[in-house]
């Protein structure tokens, strides 16, 4: 089966390029965003070679995986634009839910247990995709401000689909360990379409209140333990929610309230455990 485009993404003028291998899908994004590329383009693979997770870190795709990138090019406020991610975060989950009717899936160990069972997929602030607390899905924003002023910004998802890495120091999954036969095609076909509809909800930032909502509905954690990792130190209180720029807020036992812009998030015990 070949990667295809939904018909409600092509409607839309989106455009598709796949690869048999690809050393990075961002990379080759925004290198066709700077040769004129207008954008509302995919670049997908099943096997990725050179793939960056956040804070530059590897994040490689094993043949049979999915990598995908979407590239949009506007006059975008690079602070609205930062909130895509968000976006991504839906368009994947309601992709996982459209095209995984049959896995049954609860909140583990790094998902916030008192949210176990309320969603199959759970979406850990700011980039991942949790399955039964394990990494699923990593997104990553990547953006270059062109030589006539628009901003190129390259939403990449990378996602487990029938292998996940080992040698990581917090737990993962994939859609075949999870008892899945879902390919990568069909998932990224589910999720051209995903995509369309929460872009449309978002508004190019108009509709970000929605997003927000929507995304706390479905967050890991929210109202449990965490510890977030920044700066090389440690705040730990209880997830209250994400504020209108999307900033992970949390309030310590002496009541001080943080908000957070980046970090690496952990939730109850495995905040003690690993935060440090």
């Amino acid at each position: 089966m070949a990667f295809s485009l939904a018909p409600s993404a092509t409607t839309l003028g989106f455009r598709l390029e796949a690869f048999d291998t690809i050393g990075s899908t961002n990379a080759v994004a925004l290198q066709r965003a700077q040769a004129g590329d207008a954008g509302r383009l995919w670049i997908v693979s099943k096997k990725q070679e050179a793939g960056r997770g956040r804070r530059g870190r590897p994040w490689q795709t094993p043949e049979g995986n999915l990598a995908a990138t979407l590239l949009l090019v506007a006059r975008f406020d690079p602070k609205v634009a930062a909130t895509l991610g968000f976006v991504a975060g839906l368009a994947l989950a309601d992709a996982l839910n459209a095209v995984v009717p049959d896995v049954k899936l609860s909140v583990g160990v790094d998902g916030g247990g008192d949210r176990a069972g309320r969603n199959r997929f759970e979406l850990k602030w700011p980039n991942d995709v949790l399955a039964h607390g394990a990494k699923l899905s990593g997104i990553l924003l990547e953006s270059v401000v062109l030589a006539d002023g628009r901003f190129a910004v390259a939403v990449g998802i990378g996602v487990n689909v029938v292998g996940y890495p080992e040698d990581v120091p917090y737990p993962a999954t994939s859609l075949r360990a999870l008892g899945s036969d879902c390919d990568a095609e069909t998932l990224f076909l589910a999720l051209s379409d995903a995509w369309v509809d929460n872009s449309a909800r978002w508004a190019d930032g108009r509709g970000l209140d929605e997003i927000r909502r929507r995304w706390l509905a479905q967050a890991a954690g929210l109202g449990s333990e965490v510890a977030v990792k920044l700066d090389g130190k440690v705040v730990r209180g209880i997830f209250e929610t994400i504020d209108g720029d999307c900033r992970f807020v949390i309030r310590d036992g002496q009541g001080a309230e943080f908000r957070i812009a980046a970090g690496d998030v952990h939730f109850g015990a495995v905040a003690s455990a690993r935060a440090d």
